[in-house]
């Protein structure tokens, strides 16, 4: 069963988001948010749109990542962070309309959280369309292992 470590997930993820410059960017607004699990949604402009008219992959995965992580941003402790350690987005359909993008935990662990994303289009009334599925690794960055690398870099001699 996934259980989150921070009791203040939902207020924290969505303070998050808010605070992510990127997320900002391409306008993501997040709509569900449980433990493992996070949903939110963009509304496709031509900023978002390769040369056909269609969302740009790009853009796509960056949807599936945003809702990987911050997936698992719901279980890790308030003072830890999550980075992707690695993603692949496997596309099945060109999308325009309004963007949905649902993220979630498979298996949830000390140092790495296993998800999986998926990107689907909405056109008026019709049926949500699955256009797009991740599998992302989060990586959790304790406090400890975030001042290691600051004192490091700090040290490396400049050239």
């Amino acid at each position: 069963m996934i259980q989150t470590h921070n009791p203040d997930f939902k207020e924290d993820v969505l303070e998050k988001i808010l605070r992510q410059n990127f997320a900002n960017l391409i306008d993501f607004i997040p709509t569900l948010v449980e433990a493992g699990r996070i949903e939110g949604e963009v509304v496709l402009e031509d900023k978002h749109r390769q040369n056909k008219g269609f969302a740009h992959g790009g853009f796509i995965a960056s949807v599936a990542d945003i809702v990987a992580g911050f997936a698992a941003v719901t279980l890790v402790p308030k003072d830890h962070h999550v980075v992707t350690a690695e993603i692949k987005v496997s596309y099945f359909s060109p999308g325009v309309g309004e963007n949905i993008g649902k993220g979630y935990v498979i298996k949830s662990g000390r140092k790495l959280n296993f998800c999986e994303a998926e990107i689907y289009v909405v056109k008026g009334e019709q049926e949500p369309k699955l256009i797009a599925k991740a599998t992302a690794t989060m990586a959790t960055v304790v406090p400890e292992d975030a001042v290691k690398r600051h004192k490091t870099q700090d040290t490396i001699p400049e050239t």
